[in-house]
């Protein structure tokens, strides 16, 4: 399945649903076509049975560069603004919440917005030549797409503040210390190794990687109590199913498991 729109590149094969911005020419910027694009590509991530990880990536120099500043400052409709800001969050919110793991390839600058989207990956790698930047303030905008949510719970608060206020742009190597990424990658092998993470995660328990998503963005928030019972629910749905049972089978009988996310 190919589905090509005008700001992205949409397929899936082998299970791995790969989302690439494609607006190079213009740093990948988010305008209210891309918005709509990519809420339209994470929707058919969620309603795809096959889809069993979702590869997210960007094309030439930038990753993505966040918001058309350009369009900003020349539209002054107020509802179009929220209608583009809108759509790009809904499309967060499903990469945020799908059941199956998502793995970002930052090939390049990832700014504003599109730092926002490179950090909703559960894991995520950056071309050992890409930066990262909040960039906001420095158009005298506050941050979205989930920003304030993410940062702080990665690299706590005082450097959250940092990045938000300075503007600090850090390099691939600084953005792994500081736990905001997963991995390095030379920037000629970071296609290739992002695709095999991702069919790698395509071929094993779905369901689990599902369970362990929601676990963790539900354990910011719950009690210890009741995390506790989140957790009793989710491996018992786990030891019934049919890859806890496979799972289980395979490694008492020392064999590699076969998932077939069920």
């Amino acid at each position: 399945m190919l589905m090509s729109q005008k700001t992205i590149e949409f397929s899936v094969e082998k299970g791995v649903a790969t989302i690439r911005l494609c607006r190079p020419e213009i740093a990948n910027t988010v305008s209210p076509a891309s918005a709509t694009d990519l809420l339209e590509a994470t929707t058919a991530c969620r309603a795809n049975p096959e889809v069993r990880a979702v590869l997210l990536t960007g094309s030439g120099k930038f990753f993505s560069a966040g918001g058309d500043l350009k369009y900003f400052s020349t539209e002054g409709d107020e509802l179009k603004l929220r209608k583009l800001v809108t759509d790009f969050h809904a499309a967060l919110l499903h990469l945020a919440t799908l059941k199956v793991p998502v793995v970002v390839a930052v090939n390049g600058i990832a700014a504003g917005g599109g730092m926002s989207l490179a950090l909703t990956g559960d894991l995520v790698y950056a071309a050992r030549s890409a930066t990262f930047t909040a960039a906001y303030t420095a158009a005298g905008l506050s941050p979205d797409g989930s920003m304030t949510v993410l940062l702080s719970k990665l690299v706590g608060l005082r450097r959250a503040q940092e990045l938000l206020l300075t503007n600090r742009r850090l390099s691939a190597e600084e953005a792994l210390d500081w736990g905001l990424i997963t991995g390095v990658v030379e920037a000629d092998a970071l296609a290739e190794h992002a695709e095999a993470v991702a069919t790698r995660l395509a071929n094993g328990p779905t369901q689990a990687y599902g369970r362990v998503r929601d676990l963790l963005r539900s354990s910011f928030s719950n009690t210890m109590e009741a995390q506790l019972d989140k957790e009793l629910e989710g491996i018992v749905e786990s030891l019934i199913s049919v890859d806890g049972r496979e799972g289980l089978r395979a490694f008492l009988g020392k064999r590699k498991p076969t998932f077939t996310g069920q």
